[in-house]
């Protein structure tokens, strides 16, 4: 990211990265925290034209809400990044999702936040709605129905 962002400084560009361990890379090109409030991270959202985030749940759904397209780079437990490859799993799920594009690895992100931001207004944003055959699965699920 702090690549991309270094050939694009007319990009404004914000990070969440969580707790750094000392001695761990700290972005240069681009401005960051290690953690922000609900209140600022619901602002941010709403503000951005795209979000860049791991395959958690939370990160998902807020780009569903606000109709935001995103850039998942899952987190994988073979690089010490999580205790097991559940994102690889969550992120395989929203390979074929408009508005959805998966980096599987480091050097897959730039050409997709190019991607994305192009499409972008083009109707390559994320709907903020589910599809017909998630909404079908999800009421047979409720309802007790074998799929």
């Amino acid at each position: 990211m702090d690549d991309w962002a270094a050939l694009h400084p007319e990009t404004r560009i914000f990070g969440q990265l969580g707790g750094l361990a000392p001695g761990s890379y700290r972005p240069q090109h681009f401005e960051w925290a290690e953690f922000i409030s609900a209140d600022r991270y619901q602002q941010l959202v709403e503000g951005c034209r795209l979000i860049v985030a791991h395959a958690g749940m939370g990160s998902i759904i807020s780009a569903l809400t606000h109709g935001k397209p995103l850039l998942i780079m899952p987190r994988r437990a073979a690089l010490g990044e999580h205790r097991n490859e559940h994102q690889l799993a969550t992120a395989d799920k929203f390979v074929e999702r408009p508005g959805v594009r998966i980096a599987w690895s480091e050097s897959e992100v730039a050409p997709a936040l190019d991607a994305i931001l192009a499409a972008s207004g083009h109707g390559g944003d994320l709907a903020p709605y589910a599809d017909q055959q998630l909404l079908a699965t999800l009421r047979g699920f409720i309802a007790g129905q074998d799929l």
